[in-house]
């Protein structure tokens, strides 16, 4: 890939993963968090599955992988994103992005209990400070906050969806991965809200704005394009620029939102920038040998 499209592409998505934090703040005081993400995740899955059926591109032909496709999305979009948008109601934006972009260092620990995936010193030392960080971060508030569980649990479900991703996205259509597992993540996101909240989403400028911003750049723009750059450059050196997405997070809640940059948030936040820069950083040769055998064992 031209390295100058590389640096584009790779900005726009970190950014607009970073930044979505902040908009989906400015969004809740319009809408129940659960329905604002479902709204948002059906809206992006059906335009792009309108776009994937126009432009014929190849679908899944069996009902296991349907399936399949339906688990990511109960992780990434379900899971990641409704955890990310009930954690906006008690912390900040900022806060939020640097808890849910941990995930690269759980990714480490899941690899190695579930796949036997072998991993670098230095990016155990890499989880290790992220570790320090999130403690960094979130040790200096006295004040519990449910935000915090949510936010962890975030990338954890991420974590766990960049697996199977790894595993099962190699036999999808790279946007018949992403319109159908944000569809079927938001039809999800939708019964969540249905059941345990009580929905509302009021209409107006700020909110339909709000609305199309989420569901077309910071949700097809970001997925495809982040999806796009892992199948056409080397994964190991695009994820290891993943940093810059709390970055932006920090950044524009800053900007957008006046979220005070405590010392406590930007030690914390270094050390969980430097804990993702080391975890990816020359991804482990063995470890992508482990996955693409695991894959090539459940395909036969």
């Amino acid at each position: 890939m031209n390295i100058y499209k590389f640096i584009a592409l790779l900005v726009l998505t970190t950014f607009l993963m970073g930044s979505s934090f902040a908009i989906v703040k400015l969004g809740l005081p319009y809408s129940s968090p659960l329905l604002l993400a479902a709204l948002r995740f059906i809206l992006a899955g059906a335009l792009m599955a309108v776009i994937v059926v126009a432009l014929k591109r190849p679908h899944p032909t069996s009902s296991k992988s349907w399936m399949k496709i339906l688990i990511i999305g109960a992780f990434q979009t379900a899971g990641v994103m409704g955890c990310i948008f009930l954690s906006l109601r008690t912390i900040t934006a900022s806060e939020s992005s640097i808890l849910t972009f941990t995930n690269p260092l759980l990714v480490v620990v899941f690899a190695t209990l579930f796949t036997k995936a072998r991993y670098r010193l230095y990016q155990w030392c890499g989880v290790l400070l992220g570790l320090m960080g999130v403690i960094i971060t979130m040790g200096a508030q006295f004040e519990f906050k449910i935000g915090i569980i949510f936010g962890v649990f975030s990338a954890i479900f991420w974590a766990m969806a960049t697996l199977l991703a790894k595993k099962w996205g190699v036999l999808f259509d790279i946007w018949i991965l992403s319109a159908y597992q944000m569809l079927f993540g938001g039809l999800l996101l939708l019964l969540a809200s249905v059941v345990l909240e009580q929905p509302f989403f009021i209409i107006n400028g700020h909110s339909i704005i709000i609305l199309l911003w989420l569901s077309v750049l910071s949700s097809i723009v970001q997925f495809a394009g982040w999806y796009y750059l892992l199948q056409n450059s080397d994964p190991g050196k695009t994820s290891s620029f993943l940093f810059l997405a709390p970055f932006f997070g920090v950044l524009t809640g800053w900007l957008l939102l006046d979220d005070p940059l405590k010392p406590s948030l930007v030690v914390g936040g270094m050390f969980i920038l430097v804990g993702i820069f080391l975890v990816n950083r020359n991804f482990s040769t063995s470890a992508m040998k482990n996955i693409r055998g695991k894959i090539v064992i459940d395909n036969r």
